[in-house]
């Protein structure tokens, strides 16, 4: 059994409650980002924060981003999208290209697609040799290891839909005038290699979920319920990252929740 297997795909929200708890989650991460950025309380800075987010095409990553930082100050939080690595950041080591994008302590961004492209398309598709993704594993737990003890808190988030789903939305964009460009050549052809990138990715959740940056896996079927998931996960990992760094925060209950 994996994590993935496990999952209950069909988890929903109806319109009500989500409209609540997105209310609700949303307010208490601005309260959370101001006291990490030292906008509350005593103005000291806390840990900065790291959120990860993968999953499959389609899975819903782009807008589960856009609530998630909605409620926050456009000045307070950075958002990378990274693609395939061009030319010249071909020639580093793969993980360079992230590091300049990290936030300092009290800072925040969230990467859309991260270093674990190695160990997914860059295994699967072969653009990394056999010896170079397998290293690949300890090579990440290490790194996230290191920043995590200089102060950050890593959030990683896996969302997770079926291939039914996947097709679904696929027809969906194909349809849609204004949504017609996300889908790719690339994206059909991901999809005959299913089988391997499911692989890919359960061995990469039990090798690199950790103590220090866990993965959470998001059932994404329903996309009102992934938003929901992913907020909490954020939240739920702030708390924690900030008791370990012995950073306190303001309770909920000084914003009414």
């Amino acid at each position: 059994m994996t994590i993935r297997s496990e999952l209950d795909l069909t988890q929903k929200l109806s319109r009500k409650d989500y409209e609540q708890l997105l209310t609700d989650r949303s307010r208490r991460i601005d309260q959370l980002r101001l006291a990490l950025g030292g906008k509350l309380g005593d103005g000291k800075i806390g840990p900065g924060l790291l959120i990860c987010i993968e999953g499959w095409d389609a899975a819903g990553k782009g807008g589960a981003i856009r609530r998630l930082i909605a409620p926050l100050d456009a000045r307070h939080v950075r958002v990378v999208q990274f693609a395939a690595p061009t030319p010249d950041e071909k020639r580093h080591f793969y993980l360079q290209r992230f590091s300049e994008w990290l936030p300092g302590l009290g800072g925040m961004a969230v990467f859309d697609r991260t270093w674990y492209g190695r160990v997914l398309v860059e295994r699967v598709e072969g653009f990394a040799t056999t010896e170079q993704w397998q290293r690949a594993y300890s090579e990440i737990v290490d790194y996230e290891r290191s920043l995590s003890l200089e102060g950050l808190i890593i959030v990683k988030l896996w969302l997770e839909i079926s291939p039914a789903m996947q097709l679904k939305r696929f027809k969906q964009r194909e349809a849609d005038p204004l949504k017609a460009w996300k889908l790719t050549d690339e994206d059909w052809r991901n999809r005959d290699r299913w089988d391997d990138y499911s692989a890919a990715v359960d061995e990469m959740l039990e090798r690199t979920s950790t103590d220090w940056a866990p993965w959470h896996v998001i059932a994404a079927e329903q996309k009102r319920f992934a938003r929901i998931a992913v907020i909490d996960a954020v939240i739920e990992e702030i708390e924690r990252g900030c008791a370990t760094h012995n950073f306190a925060l303001p309770p909920a209950s000084e914003i009414g929740l």
